[in-house]
């Protein structure tokens, strides 16, 4: 059984801690709490490149950094703000003694996403972990899926993905042939042309019904 779990906003709250992060940035500009606002959402919730939104910064705020230092503050900055429901971990844990197979899949730079999973101790709670920069592929194209279950030691068509984002896990996801667990922060679900095998406002309620499935 082999669980393939998101990072950003689904085990950890990326949201939370880049939208603190815009917030203390601005303020050190002097500007008003507006702009943090078009920040957070330019950000477009991680998925907009940072090398675009350092561009856009740089012309938004008349800024004398040089992009490279403007993409290196929206990579870093607000990592150390991370935090993570405990129940993540609890139901990761829960998972790996009922003899799942647990595998982080996450899209992004990976200093950036290493360095969250090392701040929040996330390594021991999982068997892989696969970071689209270093695999050179990213979801929602089947291969990142496909590479982490060789590094699981099973097949692609086995088990779930859970994750937050319609598209990048559930959409990717499926076209993989996996069942998928949306996490729905609390938002309804808008699309039509994937419907998640099962729903929950947090990672740990998605992993905790994936469980209950499996063992009936």
């Amino acid at each position: 059984m082999l669980l393939r779990v998101d990072l950003d906003n689904t085990l950890v709250d990326r949201a939370w801690a880049f939208d603190q992060g815009a917030k203390e940035f601005v303020q050190r500009l002097g500007r008003p709490r507006r702009d943090a606002d078009w920040l957070i959402g330019a950000d477009r919730d991680g998925y907009e490149s940072r090398l675009s939104l350092a561009g856009q910064m740089k012309i938004k705020f008349g800024l004398n950094h040089d992009i490279a230092a403007l993409v290196q503050i929206l990579l870093f900055e607000h990592v150390d703000l991370m935090s993570m429901d405990a129940r993540n971990l609890q139901a990761l844990e829960a998972a790996r003694e009922a003899g799942w197979r647990v595998g982080i899949v996450t899209n992004g730079a990976t200093a950036q996403q290493t360095r969250k999973i090392d701040l929040l101790g996330l390594e021991e709670y999982v068997d892989a972990i696969v970071i689209s920069e270093e695999v050179g592929v990213s979801k929602p194209e089947r291969e990142i899926l496909q590479i982490a279950a060789q590094r699981l030691d099973t097949d692609l068509d086995d088990g779930w993905m859970v994750g937050d984002h319609p598209v990048a896990d559930i959409l990717g996801g499926r076209n993989a042939g996996l069942r998928t667990g949306w996490v729905s922060r609390g938002t309804p679900w808008s699309r039509d042309d994937a419907i998640p095998t099962l729903t929950g406002l947090t990672a740990a309620d998605v992993i905790a019904e994936v469980m209950r499935r499996a063992s009936r």
